[in-house]
């Protein structure tokens, strides 16, 4: 039976699509913040009505969200927040974004919620409990080797900046297949089986923190590239089954 703190969180991405899906038009207005990324109204408006519903429930609890940042809390609960994962997707019009909640224990994250609209895709899992799709259980894949795997990939470029591309160039030549999807959307496919590992060389905390605990709960394995633990600052990713977890790191064991 799903704990107050997921109900909550899944009532926040509910109350988040809302807005979301609002501003999804031809005329929205975007901004770009210091870090030459893009911001819209729909980012924002999300992000404050996810910490609204969440401070009704549990006003004691801290935040760290995408757009406004650290607000520490009473408590040792810490909510991460991505209103929305892929703003530069649902500005151009392309389907693949989401809202990414997750709850952080101390240094532990113990629940995660991905919403992707447009997708029709609800993923969510707390530690100990599984993974859902929809209401319905996933799991990884069992797929042993990368001549056999799909891997997904983040941007090519932030490979090259970190000194990671030869390990993805050779993860990337020897698997069986190979999407870019970017984003999100790759540890949707990883959770619930339809792909097999994926690599990020460049990520924020709020990127990766819901669908953490989700990948876990399907029974996969989530580390950095150099197969640390995942904490606040970590900066790059690696996903998979599980099975497939130490071969993927041997091609960046020298990075």
């Amino acid at each position: 039976m799903p704990s107050q703190f997921l109900k909550v969180a899944l009532e926040a991405a509910k109350n988040a699509e809302e807005i979301i899906t609002a501003y999804y038009t031809d005329d929205m207005k975007v901004e770009m913040k210091e870090d030459e990324t893009p911001v819209t109204l729909a980012d924002r408006g999300a992000e404050k009505v996810i910490r609204e519903t969440i401070k009704r429930a549990f006003p004691d609890h801290g935040f760290l969200g995408e757009e406004y940042g650290i607000e520490a809390g009473e408590s040792p609960y810490l909510w991460i927040i991505d209103p929305i994962d892929a703003t530069k997707n649902y500005i151009r019009k392309i389907p693949i974004f989401g809202t990414q909640i997750a709850l952080m224990k101390g240094e532990e994250l113990v629940l995660g919620v991905s919403n992707a609209p447009l997708l029709n895709e609800l993923l969510y899992a707390e530690v100990g409990e599984g993974a859902f799709l929809n209401g319905k259980p996933i799991q990884v894949s069992n797929v042993a080797r990368p001549q056999d795997a799909m891997v997904c990939h983040g941007g090519l470029k932030w490979f090259v900046e970190k000194g990671t591309f030869r390990g993805i160039y050779n993860l990337i030549n020897d698997a069986a297949r190979t999407r870019g999807f970017g984003d999100f959307y790759m540890y949707h496919l990883a959770a619930s089986g339809r792909a097999d590992a994926v690599v990020e060389a460049a990520i924020s905390v709020w990127d990766i923190a819901a669908i953490t605990v989700i990948v876990r709960e399907a029974g996969g394995k989530v580390t950095d590239i150099q197969g640390q633990s995942i904490t606040k600052d970590t900066a790059s990713l690696v996903a998979t089954n599980g099975i497939l977890h130490n071969t993927v790191l041997d091609y960046f064991k020298d990075a």
